[in-house]
C-alpha cells in the first residue's frame, strides 16, 4: 500500500474509532444523559477533524465521503479505502465497548425509537445529515474557510446540536458507520437501512447544493487538495498567481 495511502488510511480508522468509543461509550455510562452524549459526540469529532483532517480531510462517515466523490473531489478509489476503514473503525470500537459494558448496552445506540415511524427516521437523520455536510464544505471545502482555525470547532458543535434534537429520536447517527458498527456487535438490526438513506440523502443535497450555489461560480484561482483542506495550486500555476 502507497505510504501516503496508508496514513490516510489510518488516520480515518483512528478517527471513526473514536467517534463510536467516545460517542457510545459516554451513552452507556451516562445512562443516555442528552448533554453528555451531544457533548462527547461532538468533542470526538470536533477533536480528531482538528488532529486529523492535515491527514486525511477528516471524514470519518461515509456520507461525507461519497460527497466528495460526487463533487468529483476525491478519487473513488481512494473513497473505498476511506470507506473500509471508517467500517473497520466503527466496527472495532463497538466490539471493544461490547466487551466492556453488554451487548445490550451496545444495541441500542443502533435502531430508531420505537414511537417514530421509519419515513420520519429517514427525513430527521437526513436534516441533521444536512447541517453536519454542510459545515464540513463550509468550513473545511471552501476555500475561503476556517479550515485551519475553526473546521474542527464548526463541525463538532453540528453534531452537538444535531444530537441534542436527535438523539432521543434515531441516536442522531448523521453516519452509516456510525450505526453499522453497534448493528454489528450487538446483532440488531432494526431499521439499519435508515442509517444508509438518511444520512446519504442529506449528505449530497448539502455537498451539491454548496458546491453549485458557491463554489462553482467562483473559479478560484487555487484549490484546496481534496482529502487534506491544504491550498495548492492548480498546474501551470504558481502560489503567488
Amino acid at each position: 500500500m502507497d505510504e501516503s495511502l496508508l496514513r490516510r488510511s489510518v488516520a480515518e480508522f483512528i478517527g471513526t474509532f473514536t467517534l463510536i468509543f467516545i460517542g457510545g461509550g459516554a451513552g452507556i455510562i451516562s445512562h443516555s444523559d442528552i448533554v453528555a452524549v451531544a457533548l462527547a459526540n461532538g468533542l470526538a469529532i470536533g477533536i480528531m477533524v482538528s488532529n486529523l483532517g492535515h491527514i486525511s480531510g477528516g471524514h470519518f462517515n461515509p456520507a461525507i465521503t461519497l460527497g466528495f466523490v460526487a463533487t468529483r473531489r476525491i478519487a473513488p478509489a481512494l473513497a473505498a479505502v476511506y470507506w473500509a476503514a471508517q467500517l473497520l473503525g466503527a466496527v472495532a470500537a463497538a466490539f471493544i465497548l461490547r466487551y466492556l459494558f453488554t451487548k445490550l448496552a451496545v444495541a441500542v445506540f443502533a435502531a430508531p425509537a420505537p414511537h417514530i415511524a421509519d419515513g420520519k427516521a429517514v427525513l430527521l437523520e437526513a436534516i441533521m445529515t444536512f447541517f453536519l455536510v454542510w459545515a464540513v464544505w463550509a468550513t473545511a471545502v471552501d476555500v475561503r474557510g476556517a479550515f485551519k482555525a475553526i473546521a474542527g470547532l464548526a463541525i463538532g458543535l453540528t453534531i452537538t446540536m444535531d444530537v441534542f434534537v436527535g438523539g432521543p429520536v434515531t441516536g442522531a447517527a448523521m453516519n452509516p458507520a456510525r450505526a453499522f458498527g453497534p448493528e454489528l456487535a450487538g446483532n440488531t438490526w432494526t431499521g439499519w437501512w435508515i442509517y444508509w438513506v438518511g444520512p446519504i440523502a442529506g449528505g449530497l443535497v448539502a455537498c451539491l447544493v454548496y458546491e453549485y450555489l458557491y463554489l462553482k461560480p467562483l473559479a478560484p484561482s487555487v484549490v484546496g487538495t481534496p482529502e487534506s483542506g491544504v491550498d495548492e495550486p492548480r498546474p501551470g500555476e504558481t502560489a503567488s498567481s
